[in-house]
């Protein structure tokens, strides 16, 4: 069953992507819910033992999708603040598994302060596209994706294997998958001018995170 679920969730996701290539609003729309709810299916009957914080990230997750689709700066506010509850889930989730004596305590520095740097450098291009009430709560949503990065690479630090490293590469995708979106629903002059970068990044790295933490 496992194996089905995960074949309509590549086949949602690249119709979905096909959709996005495209700038079919109307199919990329309808097969936006489907994705995360069948990742979602996929890792409940894949993991050894269901972890309530990662299906809660993913439940959050999908909840954003949905919250994103309709048009409007609070529609968009609304799907923001439940992806900062997904990454919430996201970062208690990895730190359920992460052994942190044995991460390198200069990393613990460097790799928050290397996500700042890449969050004010982004937001320094995006500051005059966006409307001002949303530029601090969109920089602190894009500090707290960087801040759930952290605690994935800090698992993959401490945990040997293949495991953590998906999960914390998915979570880098995740990061980049907020960015380009940013570019793409305020800059209009942006190089990025549909959601494909978006929805590919997001999808796959939604995947490696969950295959990630199946594979614990």
């Amino acid at each position: 069953m496992k194996t089905i679920v995960l074949i309509l969730f590549f086949i949602a996701t690249g119709i979905h992507l096909y959709a996005s290539w495209n700038k079919d609003k109307p199919l990329r729309n309808k097969s936006k819910p489907f994705i995360l709810l069948l990742l979602l299916a996929y890792y409940c009957l894949s993991a050894e033992q269901i972890a309530w914080m990662v299906v809660l990230a993913l439940l959050f997750s999908w909840i954003g999708d949905v919250l994103l689709i309709p048009p409007g700066v609070k529609w968009f506010t609304a799907g923001g603040i439940s992806f900062m509850v997904s990454h919430f889930f996201f970062i208690l989730s990895y730190a359920a598994l992460t052994d942190f004596s044995k991460v390198n305590g200069a990393l613990t520095v460097i790799l928050p302060v290397l996500f700042i740097i890449a969050t004010f450098i982004t937001f320094k291009y995006l500051r005059p596209f966006l409307p001002k009430g949303l530029f601090y709560p969109m920089l602190l949503y894009l500090l707290i994706n960087g801040g759930m990065n952290c605690f994935a690479w800090f698992r993959s630090m401490s945990t040997a294997g293949v495991a953590a490293i998906l999960t914390a590469i998915g979570a880098l995708l995740f990061y980049v998958s907020d960015t380009s979106l940013f570019f793409v629903r305020f800059n209009k002059n942006s190089r990025l001018k549909t959601h494909f970068l978006v929805m590919l990044t997001y999808s796959i790295g939604e995947f490696l995170i969950v295959q990630g933490l199946i594979m614990k």
